[in-house]
């Protein structure tokens, strides 16, 4: 009887990698979200005049906060979504030249 092939791509050491490898990109998007969000109050409370300049028509606690910090976000997001697919990627072809030796 002939055995099924093993297929390696789908592993559950190759599942299991790319998850753990996935999670720290989440992980890091998540805090340099974190960190822009908590920054902006404290910014606030800390350098008041600073955050009270104008720029553009704008205080700068009003620019970052209505007009930078969703293109922000939208490059945290565009960074995230690249490297995973490139974490899939490079698992996937470790795994088919992992299979052929």
């Amino acid at each position: 009887m002939k055995e099924p092939p093993t297929d390696h791509v789908h592993s559950d050491a190759f599942l299991a990698k790319l998850m753990r490898d996935q999670l720290k990109l989440s992980i890091a998007c998540a805090l340099c979200f974190a960190v822009a969000l908590i920054a902006l109050p404290l910014l606030n409370y800390w350098q008041p005049e600073l955050m009270a300049r104008r720029i553009g028509g704008f205080t700068l606690t009003w620019l970052i906060l209505g007009v930078l910090f969703f293109p922000f976000v939208w490059v945290i997001s565009y960074v995230f979504i690249r490297r995973s697919i490139a974490l899939e990627e490079a698992e996937a072809q470790a795994a088919k030249d992992g299979s052929r030796s």
